[in-house]
């Protein structure tokens, strides 16, 4: 790859990194119009990489291109998220009961680390982030990587329809339960008992917010 080449992708992936946090911090909201003009002043880029930045965005569903309107953020109808939760609980149930023994929960284990750490922090999005890194760690320990890859594209969309929502849970109620919640995820996972696990992802379900 050229030098002009490596610089213009570096300008996309610069373009992806703060669109997505704008989007699943809940900064901009589902539906809201992504006006080029004023995106590629605040990002000070060119078009070009910002239309090719747009682009990765729609192909992880996170950025609606609406003909003769322009790009806004992606929203969900009611169905759409009914079904993409029936989609996790699937996935989630299939990974759980099919694990193999033994179980490397390092992973698993660095991901509440750091699940504690954004709390501390107050570090919405990164706490959200952490929420989605466990759970993917979860389903990973079936060890198939295809539908590990699914579940984590799920994941992504329910964070973006969820973002706003755990703005408001922030201000209404202790993030500590939300460590608690993990914390007790993991030790039914630590314990190999697929029926607890699976009891603790349908609590974590509540499906007020990903996590």
């Amino acid at each position: 790859m050229k030098d002009g080449e490596l610089a213009a992708y570096s300008l996309v992936e610069l373009a992806v990194d703060r669109l997505r946090r704008d989007i699943l911090s809940g900064r901009t909201d589902p539906g809201e119009r992504l006006v080029e003009e004023q995106l590629t002043k605040r990002l000070g880029i060119s078009r070009a990489p910002l239309r090719e930045a747009m682009r990765l965005l729609a192909e992880q569903g996170l950025v609606e291109h609406i003909p003769r309107r322009g790009a806004r953020v992606a929203t969900l109808s009611d169905d759409d998220v009914r079904e993409l939760y029936e989609l996790r609980d699937v996935l989630e149930r299939h990974a759980v009961t099919s694990a193999p023994e033994p179980r490397d929960l390092t992973r698993l284990r660095a991901a509440l680390d750091v699940i504690r750490e954004a709390t501390e922090a107050g570090d919405r999005l990164e706490l959200a982030n952490a929420h989605r890194r466990f759970h993917v760690e979860v389903v990973a320990l079936g060890r198939n990587r295809q539908l590990t890859a699914l579940y984590e594209t799920v994941l992504v969309k329910i964070q973006l329809y969820m973002a706003v929502n755990m703005r408001r849970e922030a201000e209404t109620s202790d993030a500590v339960d939300g460590v608690h919640r993990h914390e007790r995820l993991f030790e039914a996972v630590e314990h190999g008992d697929s029926t607890a696990v699976l009891t603790a992802l349908a609590a974590h379900g509540a499906r007020a917010y990903l996590g």
